[in-house]
Parts: C-alpha cells; structure tokens; sequence
C-alpha cells in the first residue's frame, strides 16, 4: 500500500495551510528490494545519503541493506535519544545530502535530528511498527537531562517492509498497540481543552487520529480473537498517526496525559529510578491508568478553585535537584492560568460525554491481557504504592491542557 499525502494538505476548514514534508508513505512486502525506486519517486535518488543503524538492526537486516555512501552503525547498546549522543554522530557524517535512518523509533531521532540541523532531507526503513514517530516531525529527544518533544525534521519518504517488520517480537507488536490505544486518551483531551481553553482545533487532523485509532482496534481486536497479526493494519495506523504530528506541527492529537507517563519513565525521577519499559509499554500503562481516572470522574461533579502555580518545593520533591530546574521553567506559563476553571465546570455534561467516548478500564484490561500488553505500573517496573501519584507528577513534565492537569483548578 502506498499512501497518498497530497490529499492531507492544503487549505483546511480550521483555518490553517496545512504542509507535509512527507512526499510518500510505502508499507509492502518486499518493498526494500524497490527503495531506489521509491528514492526516484521521491526526488531523492541522485542525492549522496548516509544510511544510520544501531549494530542490532545492521545484523538482523544482513541481505538487505541499501545502497550508502557512507554507513554509520551505532552500538546498540546503550543507545538512546539524547543531544550529546547525536551531537557527537554527527562530527562522523561526511558532507550527506540525504540522511536514511534504518531501524526502530530511536534510531528515527539520529536521522530527523542532523537532518534538521544540517537542512537536507531524511528518509525512514522503519524495522518496527512499535510506535507512531515514523512519519512525525517530533523529535523526542533528552536535551540537558530532561525529556523534550521538539519539531525537527519529518522524514521525505517512508519505506516500511512488512517481511522485516513482521519478524519483530511480540513484545513491540503489543507496544505498537499501545501507542495507538492511547489516541483514546488523547483525542478526548484535545477536545476537552478546546472546548475549556478555546485551544486550536482541527477536525481532519482530529479524524485522521481517530482513522488510525480505529484501524488499530479492529487489528487488536482480530489479533486477540485469532491470534493473526495484521501487520499492513497496523503499520498504516502507525504511519497516519504520526502524520497528525506533521500537520498540525506538534503531537497534539497523538499525545495527551496517556503519554507523560513515558517521559516520566525516561526521566527517572526519585522514587521511579527502577521504572523500564519501551515506549508503547509506558504508554499503555498511561492509558489505562487515565481511562479508569477519567470514569471515575465521570460520575462526580466539581466544583472550580482558583489557579495556583505549581509549588517550587513540589517540584524539587518529586523530580529531585537535577530534573527541578527544567520542571520549573517548563511551567512558568502555566496553561491552567489562561482561562477561567468555571468553564471547566459549566461543561461538565460535555466533557462526561467524550470521556464516554474511551472504552471502560475493564474492557481495555481484557484487550490488553489478549494482545500481550503491558498496563499495570508494576509492568514497568513501579510500585503500584505509587499509582495515585503518577498522573499528577507526570502533568507537570509538559504544560499541555489535559484533563488530568486540569484537576489542579477542580475540587470533588
């Protein structure tokens, strides 16, 4: 299958242009064996590329790796998405016109990155279908110690071939579940804070989140009746989901309280330094943990309390010294203080409404046991003593308006 951009972009009803960097997304059997084609389609064939994988990748895909000028393997040990790590690879590239990132989600950022920095194209073989960041121009990237999601570079073209994709573990197909599950989350807190905030709304790129929502729980849903894999599903729900990310120039309606959950892994704030767990596995645990919360608060009524900025002491407490600083200066424009809370209150009705939009948390537990999913905090490695405090310490690493950072404003 091969996905037409072109007919995402343009003029929208929201008001915005919308772009894509973006020229072809190709999910297909095989479809490594036709890359230089798909390079060609894209206008990038002519071009002198530097292909980067971590050492795990170059083994696995030995017999199909693609033409390079220069290959650059990174040891795959240890390897993470952090400006030093990708600061110091790029003083290895040899002058690259095009970058081709080959491999898993971390990889993605060792290509975006430089390839944002140096102002050339990049080109994504994503090896997994784990995650939505293929075709996203957010690079979630550590930068000083603390986990940021940034615009960079989107990739030009994406080439996923489903015979590599389909040999990944089980673990990473669950993962790649979670991470579109978690649009549950997401869309409803998109929604929440425009109807509140008066935030900026699309609803195409809304309902392209939702398309990818929906082709993913229906592959979820056959794969934990049958226990087939529908790899082309749940790739393309994948890939649509990380357009959203392109188009409206940040992960709004692919990212909501579900996900801080694994910044806050990342991070490892005291308390959760043993906390691990790949990213759709973090994720999955967010989701669940929101869809209980969110219905629980469903069946009450607030009452609104005036703003009051998170805490310095607070802060310094549940991120420690070293993380404080960033914490602090992530929240000194708190979004909580730009809007009366009695709005929040007076569309109660609405919001109970779209959260009746996200399934139960006991029917997302029997989806997750199913697929192989992790849910639980304990999945990844933190004690469930700790469940009442990881959505609110995890809000406060980014000030997006969710749900569950509106409960700072709210009083049951």
């Amino acid at each position: 299958m091969i996905m037409d951009c072109s007919k995402y972009v343009g003029k929208c009803e929201c008001g915005r242009e919308h772009t894509l960097e973006t020229r072809m997304v190709v999910v297909e059997y095989d479809a490594v064996s036709r890359f230089e084609q798909y390079m060609d389609a894209a206008g990038l064939g002519d071009k002198r590329r530097t292909v980067v994988y971590d050492s795990n990748v170059y083994a696995l895909t030995k017999g199909k790796h693609i033409r390079a000028d220069q290959e650059i393997v990174l040891p795959a040990q240890g390897l993470r998405s952090e400006d030093i790590l990708i600061e110091e690879m790029m003083t290895k590239l040899e002058a690259p016109e095009v970058i081709v990132a080959y491999g898993a989600g971390t990889i993605m950022d060792f290509g975006r990155y430089p390839a944002f920095k140096l102002g050339i194209p990049f080109v994504a073989v994503p090896t997994l279908a784990s995650s939505d960041g293929f075709t996203a121009s957010i690079c979630s990237v550590i930068i000083k110690g603390q986990k940021k999601s940034i615009s960079m570079k989107a990739p030009a073209l994406v080439v996923a071939d489903l015979d590599i994709i389909q040999g990944a573990p089980k673990r990473l197909v669950a993962s790649g579940i979670n991470d579109i599950l978690a649009k549950y989350i997401s869309i409803v807190d998109w929604k929440i804070a425009a109807m509140v905030a008066g935030e900026d709304f699309c609803p195409m790129v809304c309902g392209l989140a939702q398309e990818a929502l929906d082709i993913m729980r229906a592959a979820a849903d056959k794969y934990a009746a049958t226990g087939e894999i529908d790899h082309e599903a749940m790739t393309m729900a994948q890939m649509k989901s990380g357009l959203t990310m392109q188009l409206w120039d940040n992960s709004r309606a692919a990212s909501g309280a579900e996900h801080l959950m694994a910044h806050l892994v990342e991070m490892h704030p005291p308390r959760f330094e043993k906390a691990e767990g790949i990213h759709g596995e973090c994720v999955g645990v967010g989701t669940f943990l929101c869809a209980k919360v969110y219905h629980e608060l469903a069946e009450k009524r607030p009452k609104a309390k005036a703003f009051e900025p998170l805490n310095e002491a607070w802060i310094r407490e549940k991120f420690g010294d070293e993380l404080a600083p960033g914490i602090i200066r992530e929240n000194e424009k708190d979004v909580l203080s730009t809007f009366d809370p009695q709005r929040i209150v007076d569309l109660w009705d609405e919001i109970r409404a779209l959260i009746a939009s996200i399934p139960p948390a006991d029917e997302l537990e029997e989806l997750y046991k199913a697929v192989g999913s992790k849910y639980l905090p304990e999945h990844i490695g933190i004690d469930p003593a700790l469940t009442d405090e990881m959505l609110p310490v995890s809000a406060a690493i980014r000030n997006r308006l969710t749900l569950v950072r509106m409960l700072r404003v709210l009083e049951f």
